[in-house]
């Protein structure tokens, strides 16, 4: 979503959780990711480098070792502003499924 790597790490399928899913994020320098809105709780955390996170159309500076709470149904953007990449680990709920403004729908394979 994005137009990153994300690398999915735990689900179901793989024999994993069978209720969490989790997935660590490149995040390039100057990439940003579209609002959208997801229906499930987030738990993102980032790792290495900082970031803007917009949640409910207020905008955050995050840097390494900070962790976001998204609630289902908030609305969430992400900002690289650097040069450099940053790294983030996100975990939530099997099922999750993100909602673009022009109303496309995205399923992540390593969310189901």
């Amino acid at each position: 979503m994005h137009n990153t790597p994300l690398t999915g790490t735990t689900r179901a399928e793989r024999g994993g959780s069978k209720e969490l899913c989790a997935w660590r994020g490149e995040i390039p320098a100057g990439a940003k990711a579209p609002v959208h809105t997801v229906n499930r709780e987030e738990i993102f955390h980032l790792l290495i480098g900082e970031l803007l996170i917009t949640l409910d159309g207020r905008t955050e500076r995050i840097t390494a070792g900070d962790t976001v709470i998204v609630n289902p149904g908030a609305t969430l953007g992400v900002e690289n502003p650097t040069d450099q990449t940053a790294i983030s680990w996100v975990t939530t709920s099997i099922g999750l499924e993100a909602v673009l403004a022009d109303g496309t729908r995205i399923t992540p394979p390593w969310a189901n």
